[in-house]
């Protein structure tokens, strides 16, 4: 058996902390492979979510709010959960935060539809709240098939949550951020959620964020 990437090990420790001892995971492929090569499809995951209940946060939902985008992105946006405006409308990223990630992925020369975007839980979290952590742990996994059949090149995470969540950070995002991770050998550029940017924002947070950004599309463009 091949040695596991060190940032999937880790991911696998830190639901390992929570008390999961089970996932079910699709056989992964290699970063880069096109999804129609893929043994899993996007399709194929929807449908295996189903209406999902698999967790509390389905008794609060109005719709599941599944992902959007670009099945072939080369660039994969992942926040925390959705919001009151994407749990009316069953898609993320759509209210406030969502037009401005809109002006980040306009800022590197993309659109929304060509990039993809998925949360770490599909249903909305209570008062909009972090995700708890049965609830990473249950809903993660579909995240983590997303990716697989995606095989996105970049992937940049939008706040804490889904920063612990995909690279098993035990710091804060101001300390991850502009630093290069890894999961599943996909290069991984922590960022400030786009809410953040909203409440705190200011032209040192902004500057570093297009920094960020900057270094995602950089390394896009090379991959």
């Amino acid at each position: 058996m091949s040695a596991l990437d060190p940032a999937m090990a880790e991911w696998l420790r830190y639901l390992q902390e929570m008390g999961v001892r089970e996932l079910y995971l699709a056989r992964p492929a290699p970063a880069g492979t096109p999804a129609s090569s893929r043994s899993e499809s996007l399709d194929d995951v929807r449908a295996d979510l189903g209406d999902c209940t698999r967790c509390k946060l389905h008794g609060g939902r109005t719709k599941l709010v599944f992902g959007v985008g670009n099945p072939h992105a080369g660039l994969m946006f992942v926040g925390e959960g959705p919001g009151a405006e994407e749990d009316l409308r069953g898609e993320p990223f759509v209210g406030r935060a969502g037009q401005k990630l809109d002006e980040m992925i306009k800022a590197i020369g993309l659109t929304r539809a060509e990039v993809y975007i998925a949360n770490v839980v599909k249903c909305r979290p209570p008062n909009n709240r972090d995700p708890e952590p049965d609830e990473v742990a249950t809903c993660s996994p579909f995240l983590v098939r997303q990716i697989e059949a995606i095989g996105p090149k970049v992937i940049v995470t939008l706040g804490l949550p889904a920063a612990r969540t995909l690279l098993g950070l035990k710091s804060g995002i101001g300390a991850a951020r502009g630093t290069w991770h890894s999961f599943q050998g996909i290069p991984v550029m922590p960022t400030f959620h786009p809410a953040y940017l909203l409440r705190a924002y200011t032209m040192e947070n902004r500057r570093k964020v297009w920094e960020d950004l900057q270094a995602a599309r950089t390394k896009l463009d090379q991959a």
